[in-house]
């Protein structure tokens, strides 16, 4: 594989757990490339800010940063510009997590000038308006992810289907050409196929990996339903 984004996408969020921080997140990251590069799945790494460079250096498969300010560079002291996450390997960021919340005005900024930069964005949304609101700014993926189910196992896909179809709709009417993946609860191969079915490209997922006693199994669960049919 590549550092290239493709579709479908399996998208793995670090957040800040200590099973992913510094050098656990580098074995991570390998894993991840290695199920990748067997099964021929886009499979990409958002890594903790403190290991970006450390893990975009020794991987080849998309790493992005977990958010970043809407800032151009300079005095901005304990800021993340973009550029500052391009210079350290990233091939875009997360933006929006329901765990990070930012302003539109914020998302405004932050996808107009990645677009500038050559970046990607993966701009987070907890209800299907905000995935059509998000979507007229054009980002290059919006992830629906309802917070009450964040962590809890419950896969969206499954507990809230209408919510995922729902923004799929209305993502397509206002912006054919962003992208839509789903997350929160995303556990099992069975919950990304659900997701896929229902019409994402993909899903942005965290714990149900990260905190895997077999990262290996877990990912490979997750990806195999991504692979392309012959």
């Amino acid at each position: 594989m590549s550092r290239k984004i493709e579709f479908p996408l399996l998208l793995i969020n670090f957040k800040a757990y200590r099973e992913a921080s510094g050098k656990r997140g580098l074995e991570l990251a390998k894993v991840a490339e290695a199920v990748s590069k067997d099964l021929g799945v886009c499979i990409a790494v958002a890594p903790q800010l403190t290991d970006l460079m450390y893990i975009a250096q020794q991987v080849d498969i998309p790493v992005f940063s977990q958010h970043v300010d809407p800032v151009e560079p300079g005095a901005r002291t304990g800021h993340v510009t973009l550029e500052a996450i391009k210079d350290a390997g990233a091939v875009g960021t997360i933006l929006n997590h329901s765990e990070k919340r930012v302003r539109l005005d914020y998302i405004t900024y932050v996808v107009k000038k990645a677009k500038e930069l050559g970046l990607v964005t993966c701009v987070c949304a907890t209800v299907p308006e905000e995935t059509a609101a998000v979507a007229a700014l054009g980002p290059t993926m919006v992830a629906i992810e309802p917070p009450e189910l964040i962590g809890t196992g419950k896969a969206v896909s499954k507990e809230k289907p209408e919510v995922v179809t729902r923004s799929v709709d209305l993502v397509k009417k206002v912006n054919p050409e962003v992208t839509v993946l789903c997350g929160a609860g995303i556990v099992t191969g069975e919950d990304v196929a659900k997701a896929l079915e229902l019409g994402t490209k993909g899903v942005l997922v965290a714990s149900g990996i990260v905190k895997a006693k077999d990262w290996r199994k877990a990912i490979e669960d997750m990806a195999k339903p991504m692979v392309p049919k012959k």
